[in-house]
């Protein structure tokens, strides 16, 4: 049961990550990967209220693995960096890399403490 939980949380957030990203990314001008960025921020503050709120397996297993863990992407996150690099955007790749790490960071811990009210 936990393995289709986990299946069915990540189909929807394979596919929430895709609508979300590509929309985000379809305004955007500047090649500043916003997409990524908006997902991944999105993802870690919800993550975090998951965490905070202290849910059940069953509903982890479906949105925290399944559904967070396919609709955040690690490795786009990556791959945009190398692309970033190699175009040499700097001005683009520097400001992506610190509001990624710091503001993931920052938005799971709100995520934590807003779930724990």
């Amino acid at each position: 049961m936990t393995a289709l939980l986990i299946a069915l949380g990540g189909f929807l957030g394979a596919i929430a990550r895709y609508v979300l990203s590509t929309w985000m990314n379809q305004k955007s001008t500047t090649g500043f990967p916003v997409g990524t960025l908006c997902v991944n921020l999105v993802g870690s503050f919800l993550l975090g209220l998951l965490v905070g709120k202290g849910v059940g397996s069953g509903l982890y297993s479906f949105l925290g693995v399944g559904f967070m863990g396919a609709f955040t992407t690690f490795s786009t996150f990556k791959l945009e960096n190398i692309h970033l690099h190699e175009k040499k955007m700097h001005t683009v790749l520097f400001p992506y890399l610190a509001f990624s790490y710091i503001g993931g960071i920052v938005l799971a811990f709100i995520g934590i403490l807003v779930g724990a009210l």
